[in-house]
């Protein structure tokens, strides 16, 4: 069990030092990628003639803003002079209405394109879209972008102009990276089915749940389902962002259930699961970017995440300060998806440009933590199987200690119902009542503990002497039945009644009288037992006993019965045998 984890782990210190063989930002050779210049936002009703003045736009690497109904970007000719003639745009895949580009020559000659959301091109090549360019000639001094409606601030800070059509995507070793994590993230997959199949948890379903929204996240968030099949930009907008609010939301009520019961307090526990259902419906509803919340769903989307990373890390807290293990577990597994969260989240929210490589943490922290979780699952999994056999080690002992008499150690009145059907239909057809005579003579004149010592070494002469073929119990008292199998069953119980006086004589010397036994037999042919419960043969057994004690005490009555049909009655049959 623990060795595909071992070999995950062995993956992720592999995957980190590919990511590390890759400096931010590097491209393939060859490939040349022009970074953009200045940007800006206004309100619907700004044209390109009115951007062509300086005063309005920033050049700064940060400040980019989404929430104004259209957002602006500038490249300056200087750019791309050295370079072969940009041909086509490129960005990050996010939602927006329509994309247009003005390229404007020198002396204010003006080509124009404008493209709709659908009429965007995403490929295998990383999460972005591409659309080709007015042409730009060597007297163009800028080229202006006209967003409308943008939905991510990355939309904007990460655009590109180049003049290959597959310019800039993602390094081969960067998609092997995510390929690999896709393999990682399969794993633990089939380890909570196979886990669930045995281990009926709610827990084990979430997690199986989480890890299928981190492989939507990775599959259309990293751009890996464009290599398997091309989708329109908003499906693959949409689907990233919307996986990741369920899979942290499912982290959280995930939480709630795998940790041990002592290991929250109530009120953070019902905390636990709100922001849980929070993170799915608020963040999963800001993540649809539709066009009527364009101007504040982005830093919304972001911003409602942060109570679901204050409640989680709360809850960690408290559950590893309660010594809880699956814990200190989770604690590993969540620190580095909450820092890779966290500084995704900076960069969604625009405090700072970074390259998008970054997300390549995100990604790997999400690997990582899926196999510690399952790793945890896996021990939270031998825990509670070890808990359920004690538990039904403990049910079936109170069960046989439900069955048996504490003072003698035989089968009591309630054991010998349920099992009389079984005991008659393997041959055990004689039925012997035994009440011992005068005993509570020996308690009144030797006391309670001289009476229970009789009753055990009555119950023993019963157990020792009996045989295999001989079934004891105690019904209460100074009352017991010993049922019987084999030939020659009545001279058996007859002995079996002897036996008793001799026996506790030998164990509890000094009493008075010898303590004697009374009985009342029942024998009947197999082929006439069917449908006979305990009851009748106590009823019929009961019977004898009475007339053996108003006979004198000390003796057996017994009857050999052929059918049962009639109530216990004095019939031919009953003999009586006495000391």
């Amino acid at each position: 069990m623990n060795l595909p984890f071992i070999r995950q782990l062995f993956s992720l210190a592999a995957l980190l030092t590919l990511i590390l063989a890759v400096p931010a930002g590097a491209q393939e050779p060859g490939k040349s990628v022009l970074p953009t210049t200045c940007h800006a936002s206004s309100e619907q009703s700004r044209t390109f003639e009115e951007m062509t003045a300086p005063a309005m736009w920033s050049c700064e690497a940060e400040g980019f803003r989404t929430d104004q109904p259209v957002g602006w970007l500038r490249f300056d000719a200087a750019y791309w002079q050295a370079e072969p003639t940009p041909r086509f745009f490129f960005s990050r895949i996010a939602r927006f209405e329509s994309i247009a580009f003005a390229a404007v020559d020198d002396d204010g000659t003006m080509r124009t394109a404008t493209f709709a959301e659908n009429e965007a091109t995403t490929f295998a090549g990383g999460p972005v879209f591409r659309l080709p360019l007015p042409e730009l000639r060597p007297d163009t001094a800028v080229l202006l972008v006209r967003i409308d409606r943008p939905h991510s601030v990355p939309l904007l800070a990460e655009a590109r102009l180049a003049a290959d059509p597959l310019s800039p995507h993602w390094s081969m070793t960067q998609m092997m990276v995510l390929a690999m994590v896709i393999g990682m993230l399969l794993l633990p997959l089939l380890f909570d089915l196979g886990f669930f199949a045995v281990l009926r948890e709610r827990f084990v379903a979430l997690h199986a749940v989480m890890v299928v929204a981190m492989i939507c996240y990775v599959l259309f968030a990293g751009g890996l389902i464009s290599l398997v099949v091309s989708l329109p930009v908003a499906v693959v907008a949409i689907a990233g962002p919307l996986a990741w609010a369920v899979g942290c939301g499912t982290s959280a009520l995930f939480l709630a259930k795998f940790l041990e019961v002592d290991a929250q307090s109530k009120q953070m526990h019902i905390l636990t699961k709100a922001v849980g259902i929070w993170t799915i419906i608020v963040p999963g509803f800001f993540a649809l970017q539709l066009h009527a919340t364009q101007t504040f769903d982005d830093w919304l989307y972001f911003y409602t995440f942060m109570p679901t990373i204050a409640v989680i890390s709360a809850a960690l807290v408290e559950a590893v300060l309660r010594g809880s293990r699956s814990a200190r577990f989770v604690t590993v597994a969540w620190i580095p998806l909450i820092l890779a969260s966290i500084e995704r989240l900076w960069r969604g929210l625009g405090v700072y440009v970074g390259p998008p490589e970054l997300d390549l943490l995100l990604f790997v922290a999400t690997g990582f933590e899926v196999t510690i979780i399952s790793l945890a699952i896996a021990d939270r999994f031998f825990a509670i199987r070890r808990e359920r056999d004690e538990a039904v080690e403990n049910a079936e002992e109170l069960s046989r200690l439900s069955e048996r008499d504490s003072l003698t150690g035989l089968m009591n009145r309630r054991a010998i119902t349920a099992r009389f059907p079984e005991l008659i239909a393997k041959g055990f057809d004689t039925f012997a009542l035994v009440d011992l005579d005068r005993f509570k003579e020996v308690n009144d004149v030797h006391g309670h503990q001289a009476g229970d010592a009789a009753l055990v070494a009555s119950a023993e002469a019963l157990r020792v002497r009996g045989g295999r073929d001989s079934i004891p119990v105690r019904l209460g008292g100074e009352e017991f039945v010993v049922l019987l199998r084999g030939p020659d069953a009545i001279n058996r119980v007859e002995a079996l009644r002897r036996a008793i006086p001799l026996h506790v004589a030998r164990k509890i010397p000094g009493l008075e009288k010898p303590l004697t036994a009374s009985m009342g037999v029942v024998e009947m042919p197999r082929s006439a037992t069917g449908g006979m419960t305990f009851e009748d043969f106590y009823a019929r057994a009961d019977t004898l006993l009475y007339d053996a004690k108003k006979a004198g005490r000390n003796r057996m009555n017994y009857e050999r019965m052929k059918i049962f049909s009639e109530a216990p009655a004095p019939r031919s049959g009953r003999r009586n045998r006495a000391a």
